[in-house]
């Protein structure tokens, strides 16, 4: 087992007594300061949404094909998150991230250099895996050091800087390719990550490798939990319905509601709070009533996306429920984290990497099939996919909920 890892959700009174941090104590600097790396990741991952017509026009290619940057992103996370987490099982953490976010600027370089489609599918590939990377032991570290009594609070801190990213990092993108050609926010992206090296290096405690020397095959073995497979499922569903309808938003706000180009932007700010607002949110609830908050928010997701596709006429409407759709959509996704690294007991690196992929796996396919049917049925058609892949949240997070009140109703008529 890595020493990234630590098991998640022990009583508040046990973690006082082995000298952890009670629930009620500010979370550590590093907490913080892995927040602000997931608010660069963040930005590069949703960044192009709101480039489309930008580097659709540069590169001579239709909108619904450039949406493949964002596809090829996802797959990337999907491939670098748990192979990386895998590699770099014996490295030390602050090594493994500081790489990664070398390796990451690097691919914001050569996307901001590059000329063909076909080169900037690789290197938003190669920028993904840095990123999976980055993300899977990121969450494992705030979550070690944050303590068992207030991991989803401290992933739900990490997620918000990656939520922070639509309400800061997306816009500014946005407005800044408007009005200096959509490769500027790649030129500033891989400066701050660069920056951003020995802020980790000066912050991150050095560790050496494993304290306990697990193998690849013990981290492997430890994943044997069907709730945690339900986790999964729930990750990649949410995320997959929320970001079908998000990564085609443009077209959706300019061809059918009637928003101007240039006020597009604003509506991402919108989504953007809903989801950092959400995350916080959600991870302060996880702690206490995790299956409550996983079953609400996919209901919510599945409502809203389902109310966007009625009143896409309406502008004032969709800017409101695109920002309640952050809230809900992705509010959830801390609570899914650590529910994923408790279930998976022995394993909680590839638990984290893991999510990673699976919140990716949902992206991937999801913006595929929207964008296929952006070309066929128009507009709304990835909002109406969206809906369909959100309602399918429900399946795992009812069973997940129905299976941990079980135990409880069992005993209670053995009594």
């Amino acid at each position: 087992m890595s020493t990234r890892g630590a098991t998640l959700h022990a009583p508040a009174e046990a973690v006082r007594a082995e000298g952890g941090r009670p629930p009620s104590a500010s979370l550590p600097l590093v907490v913080y300061v892995l927040a602000l790396g997931t608010f660069l990741m963040g930005t590069t991952e949703f960044v192009v949404a709101g480039l489309l017509p930008e580097i659709a026009g540069d590169l001579q290619v239709s909108v619904a094909q450039t949406g493949l940057l964002i596809t090829v992103f996802a797959v990337g996370m999907i491939v670098g998150a748990p192979l990386m987490a895998m590699l770099t099982l014996r490295l030390p953490t602050r090594l493994t991230l500081m790489l990664a976010l070398a390796v990451f600027a690097l691919g914001h370089v050569i996307v901001a250099v590059g000329s063909s489609f076909g080169l900037l599918l690789a290197a938003r590939f190669l920028t993904a895996i840095a990123t999976g990377a980055f993300w899977a032991v990121a969450n494992v570290a705030a979550t070690r050091a944050a303590g068992p009594a207030a991991s989803a609070r401290a992933l739900g801190l990490v997620g918000a800087g990656a939520m922070l990213a639509n309400v800061v990092g997306v816009p500014l993108g946005a407005f800044a390719g408007q009005l200096m050609g959509w490769r500027g926010p790649f030129w500033a992206l891989a400066a701050l990550a660069a920056a951003a090296v020995p802020l980790i290096a000066r912050t991150v405690p050095q560790g050496g490798p494993a304290q306990r020397t697990g193998s690849i095959r013990s981290e492997l073995t430890a994943l044997r939990s069907g709730r945690l497979w339900l986790v999964l499922t729930a990750c990649a569903t949410t995320t997959g319905g929320v970001l079908a309808a998000y990564s085609y938003i443009a077209p959706l706000l300019t061809d059918r509601a009637g928003l101007a180009a240039g006020l597009v932007p604003l509506v991402l700010v919108g989504f953007g709070l809903g989801a950092l607002v959400g995350s916080i949110v959600g991870g302060r609830l996880g702690d206490r009533r995790p299956h409550a908050v996983t079953v609400t928010a996919a209901a919510g997701a599945m409502l809203l996306l389902l109310a966007i596709v009625l009143l896409a006429d309406s502008v004032p409407a969709t800017i409101v429920l695109v920002a309640l759709l952050g809230f809900f959509g992705l509010g959830a996704n801390p609570v899914l984290m650590a529910l994923a690294v408790r279930y998976a007991g022995q394993a909680p690196t590839l638990a984290s990497a893991l999510t990673v992929s699976a919140f990716n796996l949902g992206t991937a396919i999801g913006s595929w099939i929207a964008g296929i049917t952006l070309e066929r049925t128009g507009a709304t058609g990835p909002t109406m996919v969206g809906t369909a892949i959100a309602a399918l949240t429900l399946i795992p997070t009812i069973a997940l909920a129905l299976r941990h009140h079980r135990p409880a109703a069992v005993g209670a008529r053995a009594r």
